[in-house]
């Protein structure tokens, strides 16, 4: 475990320790779970952006995947 030290303005403070009283939780564990929130999102960004720069890099050809169109109709 690492201690770290955090300055931020009075008004963010003001926002986490509101949200803090509604979670019913602490600040590290809110903090813990925000970063963790956060390196999830970039993850998620970087994975779209190899996404796009593939299908840049190979787009989809006319009839590539027409072999599964039956299977994406909805049945009601």
């Amino acid at each position: 475990m690492k201690d770290i030290q955090l300055t931020i303005d009075e008004d963010l403070f003001a926002q986490v320790s509101r949200a803090i009283e509604q979670q019913k939780t602490t600040l590290a564990a809110f903090l813990k779970e925000s970063i963790i929130h956060y390196l999830n999102r970039l993850e998620i960004k970087e994975m779209e952006r190899r996404h796009r720069e593939g299908y840049s890099k190979h787009p989809v050809h006319d009839g590539e995947f027409d072999v599964w169109e039956d299977e994406q109709v909805w049945v009601s």
